[in-house]
């Protein structure tokens, strides 16, 4: 959920490259994913792939991420969190020349009206807006024609060399989407993405949807959180440890910021829970950033 502004938008050469980058993974332009195994349509989605081969980062592993701005690659850090859209390519090369590892960020269940793809989306499909986040509206996740959109997508991250996604807004259902998404299309959805991520080799996060963690943890690689301890639910996500899996954790309070015996308490419990935690600025833009693991 990050609002366009200049530095995070791309100007006309960045799009006009990534629609040639878009093109060429899709042998095309002209629509999704072929195949048997993508299951474009909603319902009934089968358990996702969870055997093969793909990165799965361990528990506490180090980490940066942002999303707008020219990344800064300087951290001593394993994994880095980019956008799939704005990153160049070069700099995923650079990061694992450096045995970095890269998450490649986009959403999954928003529109966004300044996405290069943001044409290919149905006005049918386009519900209520997100609150706070202009230009970003919920999507009908059981449409066929966002799920194809979105296995564009995944095919756009294994082009630009992407090690896995993390794939925002998965938590429609619960909130005021302007759909009638049950529960069940949630995690219909959520497993659809993770078995497309899956079979294309790469490692998916699941994004937040806490509630639905107990059903999904088996099917996901690792967890991306946001203030689970603003709003005390860091203990929804101990499932993900349990299995060895990462959760990576920010927290947005200024109070972390400000404050330094705040910020060592939260950090102790965090370290004490295997999270690996950072505190950065909401627009995710480098501007700052404090590290509970490094």
């Amino acid at each position: 959920m990050i609002s366009p502004t200049t530095s995070h938008s791309p100007g006309v050469s960045s799009i006009t490259a990534w629609g040639l980058i878009l093109c060429a993974a899709l042998a095309g332009c002209g629509g999704g994913s072929s195949g048997d195994d993508d299951n474009s349509g909603g319902g009934d989605t089968p358990p996702a792939t969870t055997d093969g081969e793909w990165y799965r980062p361990e528990a506490g592993v180090s980490w940066q991420i942002q999303l707008q701005g020219t990344p800064n690659t300087g951290y001593d850090v394993s994994l880095y969190d980019l956008d799939l859209f704005d990153t160049p390519g070069s700099t995923l090369d650079d990061l694992h020349a450096a045995g970095r590892r890269v998450l490649c960020y986009f959403s999954g269940g928003s529109y966004e009206s300044w996405r290069i793809d943001a044409n290919q989306f149905a006005s049918e499909d386009l519900g209520e807006a997100l609150d706070g986040w202009p230009g970003e509206r919920w999507l009908d996740i059981r449409s066929a024609q966002v799920r194809s959109i979105m296995l564009d997508r995944l095919d756009l991250a294994v082009a630009q060399g992407c090690d896995g996604v993390d794939v925002d807004n998965m938590d429609g259902y619960a909130n005021t989407s302007g759909f009638d998404l049950t529960a069940n299309d949630q995690l219909d959805y959520n497993r659809f993405m993770a078995d497309a991520a899956h079979q294309r080799g790469l490692a998916i996060a699941l994004k937040n949807d806490l509630d639905q963690i107990s059903q999904l943890v088996d099917v996901y690689d690792l967890a991306v959180n946001e203030q689970c301890y603003q709003y005390d639910e860091c203990d929804l996500l101990a499932a993900f440890i349990t299995q060895g899996k990462p959760v990576l954790q920010i927290e947005y309070e200024m109070r972390y910021v400000n404050d330094i015996p705040s910020r060592d308490a939260m950090c102790a419990q965090s370290t004490s829970a295997g999270f690996s935690t950072l505190v950065l600025p909401l627009e995710l833009d480098d501007s700052y950033r404090f590290s509970c693991t490094d």
